[in-house]
């Protein structure tokens, strides 16, 4: 009977680990103003959770007790380390720390648990003092809980090396004192930006891998999503549910995206009724409701471009003049030669227009920065190929192919190329 209540009390722990782990840690952050103070705190907790429970019971608050058995964890820490070291000033600073928070009361507990200390955290990670790599690996690592080993794969980065890049960010956090808060209303608007940025590059990481032999990472993608749940609902803005629906959306056309060798297939191509549909109405409803707050940006933008992609029941159904115009709005509100591309190829695809897309971007590959971006001179070799410029689109392709890093790419660029000479 005994074994049977300490299995079921394992499992318990376990799930709460699961479900609970990174929000004990982010309030854990916030008491100790240290992370990895913080992540050992944490660990020590659910020991004490697994040496404790069986016996005692499940507390009725079990991240509250948590949380508190954690801080306290961590206090005897840091009076141990500092009988060793008496002059080691960083234990003088996490303990003066510590201490102002180490007796608080159980209302005050209280109001620090239900004021997610989540959100605190993303902040945190994401500061535009932080590089962007480092934004990127500390947001995985401390606010997803991906391992170390599971972030380096994912961005094919050695795990020493993002070990470092990790550390580096924590003591930049630390040694600086950045502040561990949500930023005042004045500031929201900029440092929300680059929140939203670092998991919008997580989603592309894990949508459209940048390099090699897959093109696709679904825990990335996964993760981008699970967090911009969490802001939507920690921090309710236009521009948030803006990218959620461009993930959303970008997601809804996963399953048609590759074939069952994982190959890629073009958007013309795809099996539509592959298509999530669940997915597509969620993101075009948060569509529609971040248009309507008048709010809205870049991220709005570009959804409300792939929600008419996703409303086609056909490709050649697709709307083409309306994703000219938000590709038009869009370049008002962020100028980019990316953009300038997409809205070129657009151009292209609408009655009588394609010797217009091309010309433009034949103009933007004489710009620096996209004379090494290897779907710029897809595109310029795919428009040719339909205006019948064979011998220049053969020569597009093949430097699209020299440019490209992603095994699949290369192989779909590859079948292009051999359907133009064959």
């Amino acid at each position: 009977m005994t074994t049977s209540v300490s299995d079921n009390t394992r499992q318990l722990v376990e799930g709460i680990y699961q479900q609970e782990s990174r929000r004990v840690f982010a309030t854990l952050v916030h008491l100790l103003g240290d992370f990895d103070l913080a992540e050992e705190a944490l660990h020590e907790a659910f020991k004490a959770a697994l040496e404790q429970w069986p016996d005692k019971g499940v507390p009725e608050y079990p991240h509250t007790w948590l949380v508190s058995a954690g801080r306290y964890k961590a206090i005897d820490s840091i009076r141990r380390q500092k009988r060793f070291d008496p002059l080691d000033q960083h234990t003088e600073t996490v303990e003066a720390l510590v201490d102002e928070t180490s007796q608080p009361g159980e209302a005050t507990l209280e109001a620090t648990i239900m004021e997610d200390d989540r959100l605190r955290l993303i902040f945190t990670c994401c500061h535009p003092a932080l590089a962007a790599d480092a934004q990127v690996a500390l947001t995985l690592r401390e606010v997803c809980g991906l391992t170390t080993e599971e972030i380096a794969h994912a961005f094919l980065t050695p795990a020493p090396t993002l070990a470092q890049r990790i550390v580096r960010a924590k003591a930049k956090i630390r040694d600086a004192r950045i502040p561990y808060q949500v930023p005042e209303k004045e500031e929201l608007p900029a440092r929300l930006h680059s929140v939203l940025r670092v998991i919008y590059l997580v989603f592309n990481e894990g949508y459209s891998s940048s390099a090699g032999d897959s093109a696709l990472r679904l825990d990335l993608a996964a993760e981008a999503i699970r967090l911009t749940r969490l802001l939507q609902e920690l921090l309710p803005e236009p521009e948030v549910s803006g990218l959620l629906a461009l993930m959303l959306l970008h997601e809804s056309r996963r399953p048609a995206r590759t074939d069952s060798q994982g190959e890629l297939i073009a958007l013309e191509q795809q099996d539509r009724q592959l298509w999530n549909q669940a997915l597509i109405a969620e993101g075009c409803k948060l569509v529609e409701q971040a248009l309507r707050s008048g709010r809205f940006a870049a991220y709005t933008l570009q959804a409300a471009i792939s929600a008419v992609h996703a409303e086609a029941v056909t490709y050649a159904e697709t709307d083409w003049p309306q994703i000219v115009g938000l590709y038009d709005a869009l370049l008002r509100v962020e100028t980019s030669p990316v953009i300038e591309l997409n809205r070129a190829i657009a151009i292209s695809m609408c009655d009588k227009g394609l010797k217009t897309g091309l010309q433009l971007v034949i103009a933007l590959l004489e710009k620096q920065e996209m004379q090494n971006y290897h779907l710029a001179h897809a595109a310029r070799a795919d428009l040719c190929r339909r205006n019948g410029d064979l011998v220049q689109a053969k020569l597009s392709y093949e430097q699209a192919l020299k440019l490209c890093k992603q095994e699949p790419e290369k192989r779909f660029i590859e079948r292009r190329l051999q359907a133009l000479i064959s």
